[in-house]
């Protein structure tokens, strides 16, 4: 122990928050409960009731904030510096001090003893080892942030890492409920349970000191925008994500929309291979940053996955101009194909949806598979120069990677 000033005076805090809300059961208030199923291959699911004591907790904040244990345990903490790190690295830069201290420290420990001891019966080991994980976090140099995105439409045989603390990998069971007993009404339906709705996206960053957590809502986004275009798997994430900092439940905040929303298709496998495609895909598309009209292709191709006819032949014929220029069917048709019938054909599609005809499903997959060689080109004015003398019959057009 290294501070047994702050063990006292936040042992006192908690002890007498326990009376409070055991009187306040006492007198009629009601402690929700959740119900938390753990399914088990080949065996019979088992059930668990899971006090919600997080959000009993949370409600009565104000009355607990004013209590005389709660003022001695604030000035215990405004004495520790470690604790000032702490409270603005979990809370951020926005509450007050005094503010930020009560909640991510007082209420934390409150909230992870409550957990602990299944409710506001009194336990001294878990308090004891609540206490501790306050302390490892409270003086360590370093904070692991780590941020889980449910994810539908896809499947894993095993764990794939799209970049270095990103990767999609199978749930654990009970892994979101540990924390967040009510996550069985925030994840989508049926999710653990069937083969296309068991995988997450987990987000993970060693943080020093007060520094700010990464923005996951948008990493997350990119993650599923990567993985779309690899596999054209009807992919989808959230719709929340679940953050914590070290190892305590940080926040629950919600996916971008455009990866929130599960276009139609079929769902498919996420290999090695297109796994590895989509990790490089991710690192690319910061060349949108740079390159306007590449990102305009990307977000009319990623809109499109979620319109009808002929909204979605639309947002199709704009994402090849923008990504290929007016002469699009033409280089469209030299950059995905090699074989002479095989061009032929695909650009008589392409010439059909230049000329307003509705998109075939051929047509749909070659604006993805033009942004994936794009991407992997890495410098698409260069790669039209280069469809250009293909065209004219100055150089041959050597084939990249075609994704499939």
């Amino acid at each position: 122990m290294r501070a047994p000033h702050l063990y006292a005076s936040l042992r006192g805090f908690v002890l007498g928050a326990f009376a409070y809300l055991l009187r306040e059961l006492d007198e009629g208030a009601e402690l929700p409960v959740a119900f938390v199923e753990h399914e088990h291959a080949g065996g019979p699911a088992l059930y668990e009731y899971r006090p919600l004591v997080r959000a009993f907790v949370e409600e009565r904040a104000p009355r607990l904030r004013g209590r005389d244990d709660a003022l001695i345990a604030l000035e215990e903490l405004q004495r520790e510096p470690a604790a000032a790190i702490f409270a603005r690295a979990h809370a951020g830069p926005r509450p007050s001090e005094d503010e930020a201290l009560f909640r991510t420290v007082l209420l934390g420990l409150l909230v992870s003893t409550a957990e602990a001891c299944g409710g506001f019966d009194w336990d001294d080991e878990s308090f004891d080892r609540a206490y501790a994980e306050l302390e490892r976090s409270l003086f360590g140099e370093r904070r692991t942030y780590a941020a889980v995105a449910p994810l539908v439409g896809i499947s894993v045989t095993t764990q794939l890492e799209l970049a270095p603390g990103l990767r999609v990998r199978a749930v654990a069971d009970g892994e979101l409920a540990r924390h967040w007993p009510e996550a069985g009404s925030l994840v989508p339906k049926d999710f653990g349970r069937e083969t296309d709705r068991y995988c997450v996206l987990e987000l993970r960053a060693a943080l020093a000191g007060a520094e700010d957590p990464p923005d996951a809502p948008a990493e997350i986004a990119d993650a599923v925008s990567a993985i779309r275009l690899a596999t054209a798997a009807p992919l989808s994430a959230g719709p929340v994500l679940f953050e914590t900092l070290d190892g305590r439940p940080f926040g629950i905040r919600p996916v971008l929309p455009i990866a929130a929303t599960q276009p139609p298709g079929d769902a498919t496998r996420l290999d090695s291979f297109r796994g590895a495609l989509a990790g490089e895909l991710l690192v690319r598309l910061a060349l949108a940053d740079a390159d306007s009209a590449l990102a305009e292709a990307l977000d009319r191709w990623e809109l499109s996955l979620f319109q009808n006819e002929p909204f979605r032949s639309d947002q199709l014929r704009a994402a090849f101009v923008a990504l290929l220029g007016e002469t699009w069917p033409l280089r469209a048709a030299v950059l995905l194909e090699t074989e002479p019938g095989a061009r032929s054909a695909l650009h008589a599609e392409l010439t059909a949806l230049a000329r307003g005809d509705d998109c075939s499903a051929t047509v749909a997959d070659a604006a993805r598979r033009a942004l994936v060689e794009a991407l992997q080109h890495g410098d698409r004015p260069a790669l039209l120069g280069e469809l250009d003398e293909a065209l004219l019959g100055v150089r041959d057009r050597r084939p990249l990677r075609l994704a499939v």
